[in-house]
């Protein structure tokens, strides 16, 4: 019944805007969708009034603060606080300054109404009136947003930017490199993220005219990475967002893929000295390359190299012709080896992208934006919008399949509509875009959807699902757009691309016919998809589409934060326990709404639900949940935590919607720290073979070095194990003082550790006692025959001696342990990061191999692993000291404390993390599990940020270091 509804107004629409070439007269006619003829869509819901006092989380001081501003009662505290601070126009205290989110989206929506009514979108002003309340109605009730730069800046009297993405290009010349700097700087000024390919650059292995040699694109990305972090982006209200990406065939290749990972040695040295090496810290800026992020554009050719394991040809910039050749193995490897180091390159797979796509008569593509989703040609820009798809979930499980189609074809003609108006930062990517009109619908919060649905994010159901709506949402803004192309006219640059445009929206549809349908609610999706895209693609046969790309998966930081989306984009939930701000003030631990609704959908009684949902609250997951089938484990898989989803089940999912997306998907596939760079090759590799266009891992705190603990501190923090441990050492061990010599036994245990101390090489043998118990030291360094292998064999034989007649290890260790010398510097042992020479390096290994815990607290020497217990177990013991005001807090909030009406029984009762020690979902996730997360400090208000696609995003007050 359904089915034959959305067919028959499908229908309708297509008569009224694309009959015989005629419709270009008459306009769009626009049904009603979400409202009610007659009632205005303010007047259905119940206005209240805020007080929105922004604070730093960390010293408590005010950033922001207007009080008496106007939303909805079921607009959450957080979505109202980041609208306020962040969209609203004018000075904070003069009557220019807005104070109702009813003047935010009146200014946008008559703007765009304004323009759709001047350039012919719509048959009648009724039609216009409708299209202005059935936006207004979607706005208002989160169904989706715009991107921050349609907030910023449309009806202001600011340049009406309404792009969030840019891609810029440069040219092998020194006027080309200073307009790339200045264009980039206009970009990030306006708030917004550009990308560039530099590969046109001659390398440094190539002459000048002059006769010297050339820089190399790499000594230009430090001007323009020193500009970017100069300027900032918008102002300062994040960081600049740029990527830069070379070509897998480029002379400077090597020294590419190593630029970043070089960097962040420097960076973990400085921050181990003292220096403030955070995001936005005071020394961050004396490292290069951190504001940008890097990719290598790999080819077709290229990766049969490697699959093959033959060589491959750099060749030069100025004649094409292989000017040196590399093993495509050793390079992937090493583009793996770096990434492990420091997520950087990431790669872009170049055939892949140019076989989607729909203006190759006009340019290839060669770069993106920098969340890698946007891809299109040089010299262009792309507007924004995502749906929030829980708002089509119904409460049985359903899909509300022609909503969405209808909320489809709303979005698509307003963001058409804007790029009549836009202003753009350089008139040639004005050029461009009016010429070739590219938009980028998405979505957010398919996590939560598939989750809420009972479907693990990692299964064929749960990917199904994902396709499907893909699928839809894409073969519907192309079919809506073939439509205004009879109504306004086709892009520009149709007309020459007309058979490769043909070409890649069958592709569209053909991949569609071999998606798999996993259920009624994907087959359902599915069916309505494929007849959009047959009757999509019948349409813009006929009249050409106005649109050269229709859809990204776009990162969704702040916007998602403004829908109140449980997860970002196309990713899975961070984890089941949420941190929620609370109208009046205060926050709380709350287990997120999706769960107790996947559990209901999973056909649980309300006390099981009840009772898992408590242990979730006190656990952090759902193992040993009581009541839980261990088959339903799965649908409750996170981002991170004690059960998080594999990395190729993230590429997978990204593999099953990548063929119904014009552009590409902004995601970061993470990895545990304990991932191998071999298994980050494989994941580079299937993400080719799977038909991906980009792709970017990230291994949990490969950008971070564990801080050093003082040593009275770690043996008051000791885990209780370790410390009995310890104890029993101690007890066991007996050490003799008499100055006899006590021999090893012929044959003894021994052991060999190579170590690597500011790139000096050796290597360590310790011989120990049958009774464990230190006996003999070997060192190995240079050259047999050599002045230092004489010493250090010299110094190996009186330690020797000296341990076997009973000097103590620990009076060795005390009194070789920091003395400096060079070489000196970063180690390659992930238990001792920096060395002030070898010999304090081979006293520290040897004391962690040989002292007993206690002995080693003493003199401040602990392993990786000790150190990260020392954190947690200084975590826990804050929490036991707030724990009885916390409880008494939380015994008088009722009536001290409003609550808003979301929060349940349940809820409070599973709040066992108090409220200090967490300011975001990612801090109170480090309480839950007892594992650090990497993400930076928000340089605004200091929360620890969380991450969205390959950006992070800030949960108090909507910063992103990204673009969108």
């Amino acid at each position: 019944m359904a089915g034959d509804g959305i067919t028959a107004g499908r229908q309708r629409s297509r008569t009224n805007t694309s009959g015989g070439g005629g419709a270009a007269a008459g306009g769009l006619r626009v049904e009603r969708v979400w409202t009610t003829a007659g009632v205005h869509p303010y007047d259905e819901v119940e206005w209240e009034r805020r007080d929105v006092v922004m604070t730093n989380w960390r010293d408590g001081s005010i950033n922001f603060e207007q009080r008496g501003v106007e939303f909805p009662g079921f607009w959450s505290v957080n979505a109202a606080n980041i609208v306020t601070t962040k969209y609203f126009r004018g000075a904070v205290g003069t009557p220019e300054r807005e104070t109702s989110l009813r003047q935010l989206i009146d200014r946008v929506v008559q703007t765009y109404r304004k323009a759709g009514e001047e350039h012919g979108y719509f048959a009648t002003p009724a039609d216009a009136e409708v299209f202005d309340h059935e936006l207004t109605w979607m706005l208002l009730h989160q169904v989706f947003s715009f991107n921050s730069p349609v907030w910023f800046n449309v009806g202001t009297k600011s340049p009406q930017q309404v792009s969030a993405c840019f891609i810029l290009s440069v040219d092998d010349s020194m006027d080309s490199i200073l307009e790339w700097y200045k264009e980039e700087g206009l970009i990030f000024k306006g708030g917004s993220g550009s990308g560039v390919n530099l590969s046109r650059i001659r390398s440094s292995k190539e002459l000048l005219s002059s006769g010297g040699t050339a820089s190399g694109p790499v000594s230009f990305m430090r001007g323009a990475d020193a500009s970017a972090g100069t300027i900032k982006s918008g102002g300062a209200t994040r960081r600049a967002a740029k990527m830069v990406i070379l070509d897998v065939d480029h002379p400077d290749i090597e020294e590419f893929v190593s630029t970043k990972a070089r960097e962040e040695d420097k960076i973990r040295a400085l921050r181990d000295a003292g220096f403030d090496m955070d995001l936005g810290g005071a020394d961050i800026v004396s490292v290069q390359y951190q504001n940008a992020n890097n990719s290598v554009r790999v080819s077709d050719e290229f990766m049969t190299a490697y699959e093959n394991g033959t060589e491959f040809g750099l060749r030069g910039r100025l004649n094409g012709e292989v000017i040196e050749t590399i093993d495509a193995k050793k390079l992937f490897r090493d583009i793996a080896q770096a990434a492990w180091e420091c997520a950087d390159p990431g790669l872009q797979y170049d055939d892949t992208i140019n076989d989607w796509h729909t203006n190759p008569e006009t340019g290839r593509i060669t770069a993106s934006n920098p969340c890698s989703e946007y891809m299109s040609l040089d010299d262009s820009s792309c507007n924004l919008a995502s749906l929030n798809l829980m708002k089509f979930l119904t409460a049985d499980g359903g899909f509300e399949v022609e909503k969405f189609v209808k909320s489809v074809e709303f979005i698509i003609t307003a963001m058409d509509i804007s790029i009549c108006f836009a202003d753009f930062p350089t008139e040639k990517i004005g050029i461009t875009t009016r010429a070739y009109r590219q938009l980028g619908i998405g979505y957010a919060n398919l996590g939560a959807l598939l989750m809420a649905s009972g479907l693990p994010y990692d299964s064929d159901g749960g990917r199904s699902v994902a396709a499907a709506i893909t699928s839809l949402m894409t073969g519907t803004a192309y079919r809506r757009s073939a439509e205004l192309a009879g109504v306004v006219g086709a892009y520009d640059g149709y007309a020459r691309n007309a058979d490769a445009h043909q070409r890649v929206m069958r592709k569209h549809a053909a991949a569609n016919d071999e998606v798999r349908a996993q259920g009624p609610v994907a087959t359902e999706i599915l069916r309505e998809a494929t007849r959009q895209w047959k009757n999509g693609n019948k349409i813009g046969e006929k009249n050409g589409w106005r649109n050269a790309q229709a859809s990204v998966l776009a990162p969704t930081g702040t916007i998602g934060l403004m829908m109140d989306c449980d997860t970002t984009g196309i990713e899975p939930d961070l984890a089941l326990v949420k941190f929620k701000k609370l109208v009046g003030g205060g926050s709380m631990q709350i287990v997120n709404q999706t769960v107790p609704r996947a559990l209901r959908s999973l056909g649980y009684p309300e006390e099981q639900v009840e009772a898992i949902v408590e242990h979730i609250g006190e656990h952090g997951n759902v193992v040993d949940a009581p009541g839980l089938k261990p088959e339903h484990y799965a649908v409750f898989d996170c981002a991170m935590g004690d059960r998080s989803i594999a990395p190729i089940g993230h590429v997978r999912m990204m593999a099953a919607v990548q063929p119904f997306i014009s552009g590409a998907i902004s995601k970061t596939v993470n990895m545990p720290e304990s991932a191998t760079v071999e298994e980050i090759e494989e994941i580079h590799y299937q993400g080719w073979k799977l038909g991906l266009k980009a792709l970017a891992i990230y291994r949990d705190n490969c950008k971070v070095g564990q801080p050093l603990s003082a040593g009275k501190t770690a043996k008051a923090a000791a885990p209780a194990a370790v410390e009995e441990k310890a104890v029993e050492k101690v007890v066991e061990k007996v050490v003799e003082y008499r100055p006899i010599r006590k021999r090893l036994p012929k044959k003894r245990p021994s052991e060999t550790v190579s170590f690597s101390v500011g790139g000096a090489e050796g290597y360590l043998t310790a011989s120990s006692y049958p009774d464990d118990g230190l006996g003999e030291v070997f060192l190995k360094m240079s050259k047999q025959g050599s002045t230092l292998a004489g010493v250090m064999d010299a110094f190996s034989v009186a330690i020797s001696i000296g341990l076997q007649y009973g000097v103590p290890l620990e009076t060795y260790v005390s009194k070789f342990t920091n003395m400096r010398f060079e070489p000196a510097g970063m180690t390659d042992d992930p238990d001792v990061r920096m060395a002030s020479s070898v010999m304090d390096y081979i006293f520290r290994r040897l004391a962690l191999d040989f002292l007993p815990y206690d002995t080693r607290a003493e003199l401040g020497i602990f392993t990786a692993k000790e150190r990260t217990a020392q954190a947690q177990a200084e975590a826990a013991a804050e929490a036991a000291a707030a724990d009885l005001a916390v409880t008494n807090m939380a015994e008088s909030a009722p009536a001290a404390t409003p609550v808003t009406p979301t929060v349940t029984v349940a809820e409070v009762k599973a709040s066992a993390v108090p409220e200090k020690p967490a300011g975001s979902s990612t801090e109170l996730l480090e309480l839950v599990t007892g594992h650090a997360a990497d993400a930076p400090l928000c340089f605004t208000c200091g929360t620890k940020m969380r991450r969205a696609g390959s950006c992070y995003v800030c949960e108090g007050c909507g910063s992103t270091s990204g673009c969108s």
